[in-house]
C-alpha cells in the first residue's frame, strides 16, 4: 500500500511539473509572437507613412481585407492604387500605448489606438482611432489578413 501511494504522489509530482512546463513553453512561445506582431506593427506603421508599395504588398496577405471608418471594404489591390496614386498618404500614425496582442497558435489579433494625420482617398483625416487587426503566421513570416478601422468620436 505504501508503494502504490509513493507511485501515485510521483506520478502526480510528476505530472504537475509536465504541465507546468508545457504551460510556460506555451507562454514563452506567444510571448515571443507577441514581440513578433508588435515588430509587424510597427514594420506596417512606417511602410504606411513612407508610403513603401514593396513592404505593403508583403505585409498584405493575398486575400487581405480593410474596412475603412465608412464601413467601405478594401482589397489588397485597392489599397495599394489608393498608396500608389497619392490619394491616401498618411503624414503621421501615432500609435497610444494600449496597443493588445492576442496569439491563437498561428493567428494573431491586434487591438490599438492611433492618432492619424493626413490624406485618405483623396480627403483629409485626422483624429483617433481604433484598429483591430488579425495576423496570420505562415512558414516565413506574420501577414496581415484584416483590418478594421473605426473614427473614436472627440468628446
Amino acid at each position: 500500500m505504501k508503494d502504490c501511494i509513493l507511485h501515485a504522489t510521483i506520478s502526480i509530482a510528476m505530472l504537475s511539473f509536465a504541465f507546468g512546463q508545457s504551460s510556460r513553453g506555451q507562454n514563452s512561445e506567444n510571448s515571443k509572437n507577441e514581440q513578433e506582431v508588435m515588430q509587424m506593427i510597427e514594420k506596417f506603421r512606417s511602410a504606411l507613412v513612407k508610403g513603401d508599395v514593396p513592404t505593403l504588398q508583403q505585409i498584405w496577405a493575398n486575400n487581405y481585407v480593410f474596412v475603412n471608418p465608412s464601413g467601405e471594404v478594401l482589397t489588397k489591390e485597392q489599397r495599394l492604387a489608393n498608396i500608389r496614386s497619392g490619394a491616401t498618404k498618411l503624414e503621421a500614425i501615432n500609435q497610444q500605448e494600449d496597443t493588445k496582442i492576442r496569439v491563437y497558435q498561428n493567428s494573431a489579433v491586434s487591438t490599438s489606438r492611433y492618432t492619424l494625420k493626413g490624406q485618405y482617398s483623396g480627403q483629409p483625416t485626422s483624429g483617433q482611432y481604433t484598429v483591430t487587426s488579425v495576423w496570420v503566421k505562415s512558414s516565413e513570416r506574420w501577414q496581415l489578413v484584416s483590418t478594421q478601422i473605426t473614427a473614436v468620436p472627440p468628446k
